[in-house]
């Protein structure tokens, strides 16, 4: 039986140093079943140090008093976030040879990345632990194809291969992938998978390309090809070289869904929105104006193309030496599906809920820091972009049954109802 009380340490890298130290406590316990609570305490020598900085600002303040948590399993959400994604725990059950059911959520803390997402870790003694391994190359990414088709087909893999594997970042998705290291830099190489019908990496490569081209701040990106496949590899925002130091500055990351306060999985998601999350941005970030508005094209663009996968770990906050700003586009993939009267994203877009449509998408701009004549220009403009997908995505070498494929989820007809249905 699972120890009824887990317990770890968290460690922080210290804005403008290349220090990790460590910072608080967490201890979470079953309270009852599939229910728990997590204390989280910051350390008195932490709260001394000058340099010092909240992990969540609202959330997590600075004190010395604990915090009590029951939602995501009693972990903060400035945790969870470091905390490996769906692929990455799956290497990680792979790794423990344990069944999901019988793995803690601090396990999977202390079994995560060396390098997870933000500039946070995690470990059992008050002293951070050195690094493990290197990081992978490029010359890797073959033998690190053919071990994630293996734990696919049979959820195993020698040990000498699942320590290639580590888990990615919590801000990655369920596809397969590794962190690679090139050229002073670090990337989330996304990998094929045997069970494919197309060229994903490519798809998606040209759809964050033209997310660019339409107004949106994107990732920095490239694919690498390996034999007759593709890799996409987007760099790591929240990662810097520091060539005095031979290592990687490390910022804050924390996902949309610490923002929001919201619950995981589609039966908390009643705080998941665009209106809300811009509301949060008002406070969140330094430049909230252009965050909003930023935040508005991302929504907009996400409909025009049906990526109906931006849940909240699809949107995140990166710390910078300024402070809050919402971080690069990221996980945008147009989705096909064949119902033609309407398309839901996954947050909600306006007073009629979560509708991919304009008459929705305009319900509360002014949430955005715009007024309808404004939004009006901004989607005019994105749209001009958007309408020369089928050439933009040929010039970047989406195959023509591919093409085929996204026709249902490009600019569908729904997109362009400006009127609610039952205002009809």
């Amino acid at each position: 039986m699972a120890n009824t009380e887990q317990a770890c340490y968290v460690y922080i890298q210290l804005p403008g140093t290349m220090e990790t130290v460590p910072c608080a406590s967490l201890k979470v316990r079953a309270v009852g079943a599939g229910t728990f609570e997590g204390a989280f305490t910051y350390g008195k020598r932490y709260l001394e140090r000058p340099e010092v900085v909240a992990l969540d600002p609202f959330h997590l303040p600075l004190s010395t008093r604990p915090r009590k948590f029951t939602k995501l399993k009693g972990i903060p959400g400035a945790v969870r976030d470091a905390s490996p994604d769906a692929w990455g725990r799956r290497v990680i059950q792979a790794k423990l040879q344990r069944p999901e059911a019988d793995i803690q959520e601090v396990e999977y803390l202390l079994n995560g990345p060396d390098d997870g997402a933000g500039n946070l870790s995690f470990g059992r003694t008050v002293t951070p632990p050195a690094p493990h391994r290197p990081f992978n190359r490029t010359h890797q990414l073959p033998a690190l194809i053919k071990a994630t088709e293996r734990l696919e087909e049979d959820g195993r893999l020698p040990h000498e291969l699942l320590e290639e594997l580590e888990p990615g970042t919590s801000m990655g998705g369920a596809r397969p992938k590794v962190t690679v290291e090139d050229d002073h830099k670090l990337w989330l190489a996304k990998l094929p998978e045997k069970a494919d019908r197309h060229n994903l990496q490519r798809i998606e490569y040209a759809t964050l390309e033209l997310a660019r081209a339409a107004g949106l701040r994107v990732c920095a990106m490239r694919l690498e090809r390996v034999g007759d496949r593709d890799v996409l590899m987007l760099a790591r925002f929240e990662r810097e070289w520091n060539p005095d130091a031979n290592a990687y500055w490390r910022y804050g990351l924390v996902s949309a869904l610490t923002v929001l306060d919201a619950e995981d999985g589609y039966l908390g998601r009643d705080r998941w929105s665009y209106p809300l999350l811009a509301d949060e941005l008002r406070r969140w970030s330094v430049k909230s104006h252009d965050d909003r508005r930023e935040l508005f094209l991302r929504m907009v663009f996400n409909a025009m193309v049906t990526n109906n996968d931006d849940h909240p770990r699809n949107h995140a906050l990166l710390r910078t030496t300024g402070g809050w700003r919402l971080s690069p586009a990221y996980d945008i993939l147009p989705v096909p599906l064949v119902s033609l009267e309407r398309r839901d994203l996954a947050l909600e877009v306006g007073r009629f809920g979560r509708a991919a449509s304009l008459y929705n998408i305009l319900s509360q701009c002014e949430a955005f820091g715009l007024t309808k004549e404004a939004a009006q220009a901004l989607i005019d403009r994105m749209l001009d972009v958007v309408r020369g997908w089928r050439d933009f995505f040929v010039q970047r070498g989406i195959e023509p049954r591919s093409i085929e494929m996204l026709e249902q989820a490009m600019l569908p007809p729904s997109f362009f109802r400006d009127t609610p249905p039952d205002a009809v």
